[in-house]
């Protein structure tokens, strides 16, 4: 399954994930659940969504380098400052929280799956070759940060 790795854009994979989240909401209504204080909940998963995955963004703006996903080996600069210094995938953990934020919204408990889907993906097939490029361009100081920093949380 390697051929899959580095081929599909995160962001269709929030997108059809996304629609599975979705989807579930419409095929199995029944299922939904009362969460209370679901609207504050939504907002601020959305809204630390939108943080965290801005924040790796301008992060990668200001070291100069590359923010295309799929060319990894392309980076110029190892970016270990700002919201970097808590994760190593601010930019996928900002989509995993709005996908999480769209499963609240809906209040099925089965639009897990559409996150739970998406985590596994971009840990596969993204975050691992992704490393490896870094690791091989970066050596011994990616390796180290690799130590220090969680790749999600």
């Amino acid at each position: 399954m390697r051929w899959l790795e580095l081929r599909v854009p995160p962001l269709a994979v929030l997108v059809i994930c996304g629609l599975l989240v979705f989807a579930l909401r419409r095929l199995f209504p029944e299922e939904g659940v009362f969460i209370p204080f679901r609207r504050p909940i939504y907002w601020t998963l959305l809204g630390l969504g939108i943080v965290a995955g801005a924040a790796g963004v301008l992060q990668f703006r200001r070291a100069g380098t590359t923010k295309n996903p799929l060319t990894p080996e392309a980076a110029s600069a190892l970016v270990t400052g700002g919201i970097y210094r808590f994760t190593r995938n601010p930019m996928y953990l900002g989509m995993a929280l709005i996908l999480l934020a769209v499963a609240v919204f809906f209040s099925n408990p089965l639009g897990l799956a559409g996150v739970a889907l998406f985590v596994v993906w971009i840990t596969v097939f993204q975050i691992g070759p992704e490393e490896r490029a870094l690791e091989k361009k970066f050596g011994e100081a990616f390796l180290r940060y690799k130590e220090r920093v969680r790749p999600w949380l």
